[in-house]
């Protein structure tokens, strides 16, 4: 006899009784229209009852589900690194203009000279 999958809240939004997966942890492979089959690759924890139960607690409560999705979504877009990290990032990246550049001349003379382990 197999458990019943319901959607239950334990203080971290609605989700799965029969694991931590939360209802929202499904919504962007729904938006994207993922198969049961793909979502189970991304999450092979997940049964078919499962998602079946996340995607009936989607369609019954449709409206608060994308609420909280857009929420979800504009609290990330408004996210920034510290300015610590934005400075390992800036030095990070003019290191790797200065290396594509370095192989691009190196690249170019072999050419010039003949190199064929260049081409």
């Amino acid at each position: 006899m197999t458990k019943q999958v319901t959607i239950i809240e334990r203080g971290r939004g609605p989700q799965l009784s029969t694991s931590r997966i939360t209802v929202q942890d499904l919504v962007p492979y729904f938006q994207e229209n993922f198969s049961y089959d793909q979502i189970r690759v991304v999450m092979p924890i997940l049964t078919i009852e499962d998602i079946q139960a996340v995607a009936r607690y989607v369609r019954e409560h449709y409206d608060a589900v994308m609420e909280q999705d857009r929420r979800i979504r504009d609290r990330a877009a408004q996210r920034k690194n510290a300015p610590e990290v934005e400075e390992i990032l800036r030095k990070g990246g003019q290191k790797m203009a200065q290396l594509r550049e370095s192989f691009r001349k190196k690249n170019a003379s072999a050419e010039r000279n003949g190199d064929p382990s260049s081409r």
